[in-house]
């Protein structure tokens, strides 16, 4: 589903100094899987979540997305491509004058999707984020992971093929966690969508992925099945992630 080569990212600082975010990555996430990317705080995690997305254009290399090629796309087939991606902020980025379900209809309101349709898919998307209940309610009514959960519904409007999940537990507390890691979990499932999951936690890999990728320094150190790299880390930036100290 997603085939990322050769992947550099560059910023040039105030002072004219090159900061280089991403450092020649290559990684083939398959459809269907929950794909976690780990690292420390500054490793490049966000930065390659924007990539995916294609909220940033990359340096060099490219970026394939059900087979195309989005680092060549431009105009309209750029912008339909998008539309197939669904990105889930850490920070929740609801419209805070917009109902429960005005949220979620957002997206498809811009992609000009008839009202009744939008309505039955608002009504369809609520009802599998377990928040039918709330869709006339704002979301400062809301709790923090139900407001997660309206930003999950809103990241499916548009029938998303891979949905990018930036720490999307990070500002939760640890039931709320697990719940919305279920959520995730049972839409991949039910669903088939492929998500992309980006933190600093073991934890949520453990819980919900198949396979993980450990980034450091702006380049992966580690990659493969979760089980094998969570059971037998090669890499002192994984085993520091689990908590193993090293022998001196």
């Amino acid at each position: 589903m997603i085939e990322i080569s050769h992947l550099s990212k560059q910023y040039i600082s105030p002072s004219r100094e090159e900061i280089r975010a991403l450092d020649d990555v290559s990684v083939h996430i398959q459809k269907g899987d929950i794909f976690g990317i780990i690292g420390m705080s500054g490793a490049g995690k966000s930065t390659l979540l924007r990539c995916i997305g294609l909220l940033e254009p990359p340096s060099q290399g490219k970026i394939l997305i059900d087979g195309a090629d989005v680092t060549s796309l431009k105009g309209k087939k750029l912008i339909q491509l998008r539309r197939s991606i669904g990105i889930i902020f850490q920070g929740y980025n609801l419209l805070m004058q917009r109902t429960v379900a005005g949220n979620v209809a957002f997206p498809m309101e811009l992609t000009g999707v008839p009202k009744a349709q939008r309505e039955a898919r608002v009504r369809e998307l609520l009802e599998l984020v377990g928040l039918s209940d709330r869709a006339r309610m704002y979301p400062s009514q809301l709790s923090g992971g139900q407001k997660q959960r309206v930003a999950i519904a809103r990241a499916l409007a548009n029938h998303s093929k891979v949905l990018l999940c930036d720490e999307p537990t990070s500002a939760l507390d640890s039931l709320t966690t697990q719940s919305i890691l279920g959520l995730l979990r049972d839409i991949n499932e039910r669903l088939g969508v492929t998500i992309v999951v980006i933190t600093h936690e073991i934890g949520v890999v453990r819980a919900i992925c198949n396979r993980v990728a450990v980034i450091d320094s702006s380049r992966f150190v580690e990659e493969g099945p979760a089980q094998q790299v969570l059971e037998h880390p090669q890499n002192r930036v994984t085993r520091m992630l689990l908590g193993i100290k090293e022998e001196l």
